[in-house]
């Protein structure tokens, strides 16, 4: 019996707002030689993370089989499967069930691309997978320019030591490879020349640079109304009230911080009253302009709106305890659920992480709009809502990063109001 062939798949993807302008890399290696033997690249427009690393997935496991122009033997070829990404590769083998609609179609297309007893998976930081990341966002580079991956401008890190690559698989015979060269080959079957290879920046907690500067979201809740004190549900639907004059202090108060700090370079905020005026006087401060965005408004609280927690368990105790218990369930009277404000908040957030790339946004907005960009943040449930205390006038922070991640800074300080 003839020895089955061997090969690393090493694959990417990521996504600059998730969902956001995305990309995948993926590159084969001989496993005996550490040879670059094929590389893909490819920018998929706007996804999220999940999509472009089983794009990549696919990507790699096509590469494989374009290698084998006789199709897959009885025996062979062997597939060793390394990511980063820990969700593609557990539900990839079986140990996680693949819940969201998105990704079932894809882990099935990657499942026919080879027979499923040739290939297996492989779990690796990401510092180990820096050559499918730099594919990944070269391809999302081209993806900002308008253009598609050439691999004739790709500067993959083609001198990253193989050796734990191949020790992935068990040793087979052949003489000893070399990266570059190997890239310079599959590079030149593509008809394209082959770059000079060059040392790449490492993308991760060890070099924060290579990600760029944040885009950073100074989240401050509105000054006080004369519902606030009252602890009254205060939405979208309501009456939109304005400042009170302790609200109007607070937001004077905040003006004065950030005129201090002098780190807010842009101001946005929800469309009711309370959060144009709280913006405004930040705005005449920093000599800055206001732009309204919508997806920024409070939950719309339908009947319950000018009512006291009280005086809602009273009058709708039924409809009170299914939205305590689920985040799909919606005030009484036409109100949003809180599942479908996360939808909309989400899409603004990724619009203005996109817009506002590297800046600093000020952005004003009310109670469930910043508990649910912290949320968001830090991958919490649905009912971490009503676990995070968030006062009138306080100030959040949230910073957006190319690859995606964000970061929580700062929740309900209020410092600036003493």
């Amino acid at each position: 019996m003839t020895q089955p062939r061997r090969f690393v798949v090493e694959a990417d993807g990521g996504s600059r707002g998730n969902p956001g302008p995305a990309g995948y890399g993926a590159v084969v290696i001989d496993p005996a030689t550490g040879e670059t033997l094929a590389e893909a690249a490819e920018y998929i427009g706007v996804a999220t993370n999940n999509v472009a690393e089983y794009k990549g997935l696919i990507a790699g496991l096509r590469a494989v089989r374009a290698l084998l122009p006789d199709g897959p033997a009885d025996d062979g070829p062997q597939v060793r499967v390394r990511m980063d990404s820990k969700l593609v590769v557990e539900q990839m083998s079986g140990r996680w069930k693949i819940k969201h609609p998105d990704m079932k179609p894809l882990a099935a297309e990657a499942a026919r691309v080879l027979p499923a007893s040739a290939v297996t998976y492989e779990w690796i930081p990401r510092e180990k997978n820096k050559h499918a990341d730099r594919l990944a966002n070269e391809a999302m580079d081209a993806g900002k320019r308008g253009k598609q991956w050439e691999p004739s401008a790709s500067t993959a890190d083609l001198d990253t030591p193989r050796s734990s690559v191949a020790a992935a698989l068990p040793p087979v015979s052949g003489p000893p490879g070399d990266a570059t060269a190997g890239a310079a080959r599959a590079r030149a079957a593509l008809n394209r020349p082959a770059p000079a290879a060059t040392a790449t920046p490492q993308v991760g907690w060890a070099a924060a640079p290579d990600l760029g500067e944040p885009a950073t979201f100074v989240l401050l809740r509105h000054g006080e109304t004369a519902l606030t004190p009252e602890k009254r549900f205060s939405g979208s639907g309501g009456t939109d009230p304005e400042l009170s004059a302790v609200g109007r202090g607070q937001a004077e108060h905040a003006a004065d911080a950030f005129a201090a700090r002098g780190t807010v370079q842009e101001i946005v905020s929800s469309p009711l009253r309370r959060c144009r005026e709280t913006a405004g006087a930040v705005a005449a401060r920093l000599g800055l302009e206001v732009r309204i965005e919508d997806g920024l408004r409070e939950t719309d609280f339908g009947a319950w709106e000018g009512l006291t927690f009280g005086e809602v368990r009273e009058r709708y105790g039924a409809d009170l305890d299914a939205w305590l218990a689920s985040a799909k369930a919606a005030p009484t009277g036409g109100g949003e659920s809180f599942a479908e404000v996360a939808r909309r908040v989400a899409t603004t957030r990724d619009r203005l992480v996109t817009r506002y790339a590297g800046r600093t946004v000020l952005v004003v907005t009310h109670v469930t709009p910043i508990k649910t960009l912290v949320r968001l943040a830090l991958g919490a449930p649905p009912e971490s809502l009503f676990r995070m205390e968030l006062s009138a006038a306080s100030v959040s922070a949230v910073a957006y990063y190319a690859d995606g991640n964000a970061s929580v800074r700062l929740l309900n300080d209020t410092s600036h109001l003493r």
